[in-house]
């Protein structure tokens, strides 16, 4: 049976939004695992997420003040369905990032981050899947803000990216 796991990132609240979007809480109690890759901003958000997520992982980004970090790590890990999953904020410019994620996080399967709000969804030279869900919040530059889906079943993850209206 293939997990669902919603990836999230960039939620601002509430700098950029006053709260999440309902798109986001809907797919929040579907999902069978959260993964919000920081900049949450504020603690409620975290909380919230806490109460309504069957699972969450997250980490903090550079949005995040001392209480946020205080309770989330830099890198989180977590293995599902035999896939072995990292979270972190930021991965530096997009030139050769995929080369430097290798490096950085060997024996990673999917790697999870944010930072830039730009959706990403790449594989490196390794086999390493590298996947960004942009912001459901602020979309910056991009055309919507989005999130993602990406299921899991077996080795096999399968990524669709959702816009956030």
């Amino acid at each position: 049976m293939a997990t669902r796991m919603l990836l999230l990132a960039e939620t601002h609240v509430p700098k950029r939004a006053k709260r999440l979007p309902d798109a986001v809480l809907q797919a929040v109690d579907d999902a069978d695992v959260v993964v919000h890759a920081g900049d949450w901003v504020d603690i409620e958000t975290l909380d919230l997420l806490l109460s309504r997520s069957r699972v969450l992982h997250g980490v903090y980004g550079n949005n995040d003040g001392p209480e946020l970090r205080s309770r989330l790590p830099e890198v989180a890990r977590f293995r599902v369905e035999g896939v072995d999953v990292a979270v972190v904020h930021e991965t530096g410019e997009s030139r050769k990032r995929e080369e430097r994620m290798d490096e950085v996080y060997p024996g990673v399967d999917v790697l999870v981050f944010g930072h830039s709000h730009i959706p990403w969804d790449t594989v490196t030279p390794t086999g390493m899947r590298l996947l960004n869900p942009g912001s459901p919040t602020d979309r910056r530059r991009q055309p919507v803000c989005t999130m993602m889906w990406a299921e899991v079943s077996g080795a096999t993850v399968e990524s669709t990216l959702v816009s956030v209206p």
